[in-house]
């Protein structure tokens, strides 16, 4: 008598057939702990959303955040010529790379008369930006007065301006461009766009209006500088990046939150699809910056909840020097220590381990690593979060001491 204990299983049928012939395809005949079960078919790439055991980990940015997006190797050198303007994030982009050392032609006092510079974070869209490579490289101006200052005073088109920015462009060999939002005021008999919002003694309400701009005409303008770009500067790289900083309000008729949701949603779409369509040309690149502020970070703001806090900001500044540039005049940060101690800013970690990571307490977080008592109810978060004591205590050690300070009792083991 044959054993039918070790008969196999009748192989389940993949596609159903009706009586009328026509195929249902059977996505699922068993359970998971079967030897048959059959799991999605997931693509080529298959990447996760982290658990918050994972957001522990140094080097969970990188993993989580920069994947994709990250070059094969740094970009650039002490001597790269770098311009960085847009939003208001580009000036913590520049003012960290020319603290850095780097060649930010932007922060040298000839280029203060350009518009770039002297309008500051006043270049929060995408029309004005293209506007100053338009104007900059092709001599193109703008019909009425569309560029207006702090103090509301008018930005004409001086040629000196032009000649300065036009030079500035001309000695670029790296381009970080910062996009802010999507709502515009413009001029409706004309179509064109302004800086910012009219001042209030030239304002005509029969002509100048507000509007949400599309993700296809960002796209179009992100094209446009794209190939201004490439045509003037040929050997010159392209950053793109979407500020993190909220809208401090919106002319819309809606809250504020969701009004800023839909005015980074439409950029953020607009950046993605210009990078796709020439990321294969190897000089159009992404930094993830707003993902960085707003996805990794418990609370990432100051009490302002438009800024982002000082060791939030600094942790992202240090990624991008580990990540773009290569090794300066300076030791580039630790990378590890600015890590934790944006999270501990961030209000992400138990107050114990904040107060020994701010303080540089290396016996304390010793202590806390091994104490026997869970940090956390979840087994995989103790652990990660005894882990990130351990890899903070080192990074604390591995930091050369400042000159004129010494190592405070009981801390320099």
């Amino acid at each position: 008598m044959s054993d039918l204990s070790k008969t196999p299983a009748p192989e389940p049928k993949i596609v159903n057939r009706s009586r009328a012939g026509t195929g249902v395809l059977n996505f699922q005949t068993t359970s998971r702990h079967g030897a048959e079960f059959r799991t999605w078919f997931r693509g080529e790439h298959t990447n996760y959303n982290p658990d918050v055991a994972r957001m522990f980990d140094i080097g969970a940015a990188a993993k989580y955040v920069l994947h994709g997006w990250a070059p094969k190797e740094p970009m650039i050198r002490p001597e790269t010529q770098i311009t960085a303007f847009g939003s208001c994030f580009a000036a913590n982009i520049s003012n960290w790379l020319s603290k850095r050392r780097f060649r930010v032609l932007t922060r040298d006092e000839e280029a203060k008369k350009a518009y770039v510079v002297a309008c500051g974070e006043g270049m929060v869209n995408s029309f004005v930006i293209r506007q100053q490579f338009e104007w900059a490289w092709e001599g193109k101006t703008f019909d009425g007065a569309l560029w207006h200052g702090y103090k509301a005073e008018e930005y004409g088109y001086d040629p000196e301006v032009q000649a300065e920015t036009k030079r500035i462009f001309d000695e670029t060999d790296f381009f970080i461009l910062t996009f802010g939002l999507s709502e515009v005021w413009y001029d409706e008999p004309t179509g064109n766009v302004f800086w910012r919002t009219i001042p209030k003694e030239a304002y005509d309400p029969t002509r100048h209006k507000f509007r949400v701009s599309t993700v296809e005409e960002n796209r179009d303008n992100l094209r446009a500088i794209y190939h201004l770009i490439r045509k003037h500067r040929p050997d010159a790289k392209i950053l793109f990046t979407l500020s993190p900083i909220p809208l401090i309000a919106t002319f819309r008729d809606v809250s504020c939150l969701t009004a800023n949701s839909v005015s980074k949603s439409v950029l953020r779409v607009a950046i993605d699809e210009v990078v796709r369509e020439f990321r294969e040309e190897g000089v159009l690149h992404y930094w993830p910056s707003f993902e960085l502020v707003t996805d990794v970070f418990a609370s990432p703001f100051k009490p302002d909840r438009r800024h982002p806090q000082g060791e939030v900001l600094d942790y992202i500044m240090t990624l991008f020097e580990h990540t773009w540039c290569e090794e300066g005049t300076l030791r580039k940060p630790s990378l590890p220590l600015a890590w934790a101690k944006a999270l501990a800013s961030s209000e992400l970690l138990p107050p114990a381990i904040a107060d020994a990571i701010v303080n540089g307490r290396r016996r304390r977080l010793r202590q806390i690593a091994a104490a026997p008592e869970p940090l956390s109810p979840e087994a995989a978060i103790d652990k990660a979060l005894r882990k990130l004591c351990m890899d903070s205590h080192d990074a604390i050690a591995a930091e050369p001491a400042e000159e004129g300070t010494e190592a405070q009792p009981g801390e320099e083991g």
